[in-house]
């Protein structure tokens, strides 16, 4: 009783003191927009898609990039240097390790939020629709279209997710692996408890929202349809989610659609860049000339908070060097073997191969051996926020889906459905417009067209060099028998051993074209590739450290933000290790 008094006789006394505050009282502290009409729900999914950029951790990780301050090789005599990352994040993506020093741009942090992000204003803006769908009855044409972009857009979210914290999709075996939460509505509490369920579970929702959305999307309710899911983008989409679930004839059939139907030229879906500028001296031109939203082959871009660029550039620990190097940039292959180049730079003459029409530079600094190279399918684009500062926010477009990663998408599909033909024909048409830049002029007679026997006599039963043919135990990783989302995904599949070497080719040319934007990571973990990694100093082998990526190797699945696994979410399971110091090399055993 006397506790009720004096709680009645502190409102009252609150009441007197804050009523010249009402006004501000009145105020509604809840500050999300209160979506009232098709036209603001449409705005809303402008700004829907992910702000950060997967592409430079997994890049980092990945078999694309290597120490520059490693010994070269036995026997090696060059001066080396202790060459700094970026930020020590780099350091620990490097050694596939937790991602500690760095939840800023680039980091597995900034993905996590980006994405999950984005799902919640896709969820918020389905909410909305859904009741408006029970109030009225249904939805018209535009707010269907609008429901399908964001339906689309979430399953693409939590595809990229599991892409990168889960190991790869593995058909009947799924259920033994964790997967990520799927968020199908807005957070309405603090700190709201998710479980992360099997990889089975996840990739069983991803598919169910995109078959839901496919036959929903609209083109003509966007006004720049290459910043949005539209129809080229969405199945673009959906050639890639059944590749890497195995599910060959869906692959295909999607890609299909992508270019109009499985007779059509796919060639004005491809850059033309080739013809446009000469690709070894325009390289500051060639970022933002590919991501221009007039080119057909254009499906899908949205713009992210990056400084990849800068991450990549020379005199960096880290970059696409050595075998790295010549198994992508100057890498040879069955087209184009016949052009060998020489480089006199550093202490060493080296010889290579590369294509005439390569879109990039590679720079090796003078004698002091470090280098890097680089495509030009990333470029940046600064904000400024203050131009007499010179501070802003520095961004880079994700050229998410497009003509030439889709192409071999559907050559990969091809190839397991048994159509050799049919994929070599696929390999060709994404090659031969590189042939059209000036460097190439008057050379054509030097370059092959791709066939059974070159692919077949390049490939062979071994690597040509460099690791540019690791082998692949794709059915070690994801066995065809069962796929509990297809029971049907291994009809008329053929078995592994008989396209070898062009599945091979396919994957060698999936890894130069997707060089920088992050694809390669996931080929490694689907593909169950394996390789060595060196790190560290010293000419001798005692003074560096050997590392080894396993096929089913528990790194593959990145490990989670810390914040994430303190808000209670479980973890990844870590390998269980044990160091080995020998004479001449340490090295992890798992």
């Amino acid at each position: 009783m006397t506790t009720s008094k004096y709680i009645y006789a502190f409102a009252a006394a609150a009441a007197l003191t804050l009523s010249s505050c009402s006004g501000f009282l009145d105020t509604p502290t809840d500050t999300r927009v209160d979506l009232v009409n098709t036209d603001q729900v449409k705005m809303l999914m402008n700004s829907a898609y992910p702000s950060s950029n997967y592409a430079w951790p997994l890049e980092v990780m990945s078999d694309n990039t290597e120490d520059n301050n490693s010994p070269e090789g036995e026997g090696h005599l060059g001066i080396h240097y202790n060459l700094g990352a970026y930020d020590r994040g780099d350091d620990e993506m490097f050694r596939w390790e937790t991602c500690q020093s760095n939840t800023g741009t680039d980091s597995p942090s900034a993905i996590w939020e980006g994405f999950y992000n984005s799902t919640a204003v896709a969820n918020a803006v389905m909410e909305r629709l859904d009741q408006w769908r029970e109030e009225n009855g249904g939805l018209d044409a535009t707010q269907t279209a609008i429901y399908a972009e964001a339906q689309i857009l979430r399953a693409y979210n939590h595809f990229i997710l599991a892409q990168i914290f889960c190991q790869p999709y593995r058909g009947s075996l799924s259920q033994a692996y964790l997967g990520i939460p799927y968020i199908t509505k807005p957070e309405v509490t603090v700190k709201p408890h998710y479980e992360r369920g099997n990889l089975e579970e996840t990739y069983k929702m991803i598919q169910a929202d995109l078959e839901a959305a496919l036959p929903n999307i609209d083109n003509t309710i966007y006004e720049v349809p290459k910043y949005h899911f539209n129809s080229s983008a969405a199945y673009a989409f959906a050639a890639r989610f059944y590749l890497f679930t195995r599910q060959y004839q869906k692959a295909l059939d999607a890609a299909n659609v992508v270019f109009g139907g499985a007779e059509v030229d796919p060639t004005p879906y491809l850059s033309n860049i080739w013809s446009k500028l000469d690709a070894m001296t325009y390289i500051s031109d060639m970022g933002l000339y590919q991501d221009n939203i007039d080119k057909a082959g254009n499906f899908l871009l949205y713009p992210t908070y990056s400084v990849q660029l800068r991450r990549m550039s020379g005199g960096r620990r880290y970059g696409v060097i050595r075998d790295a190097l010549n198994a992508t940039i100057h890498g040879s292959s069955p087209v184009w073997s016949a052009f060998q180049w020489t480089t006199t730079r550093g202490k060493d003459k080296k010889s290579f191969t590369m294509h005439p029409c390569f879109n990039g530079i590679c720079i090796v600094n003078g004698q002091a051996e470090y280098g890097y190279g680089m495509c030009g399918n990333v470029a940046e684009q600064f904000e400024y926020t203050d131009k007499i500062s010179g501070i802003g926010y520095p961004h880079i477009t994700r050229r998410e889906f497009y003509g030439e990663e889709t192409l071999l998408v559907r050559a990969e599909a091809k190839l397991f459905l048994g159509d050799i033909a049919g994929a070599i024909r696929d390999l060709d048409y994404w090659e031969k417009p590189r042939r059209n830049c000036p460097s190439a002029k008057g050379d054509e007679s030097r370059f092959n067209d791709f066939s059974q026997a070159n692919i077949q006599t390049f490939y062979g039963d071994r690597d040509p060099g460099y690791g540019i043919a690791k082998e692949i135990h794709i059915d070690q990783i994801c066995p065809l028998e069962n796929n509990p989302l297809n029971p049907k995904a291994n009809e008329g599949v053929v078995a592994v051993s008989s396209i070898m070497p062009y599945l091979q080719c396919v994957q060698h040319m999936r890894r130069i074209e997707t060089i920088h934007k992050g694809l390669r990571w996931f080929d490694i973990k689907r593909f169950g590739l394996e390789f060595d990694r060196k790190i560290g100093t010293g000419k001798a082998p005692e003074y560096h450290t050997m590392d080894h990526l396993g096929i089913e190797d528990p790194r593959k699945a990145v490990a989670l933000p810390a914040e994430v696994v303190a808000a209670g979410l479980q973890p990844n399971p870590g390998p269980v290790t044990k160091t080995v110091q020998s004479s001449s090399e340490l090295v992890r055993v798992y």
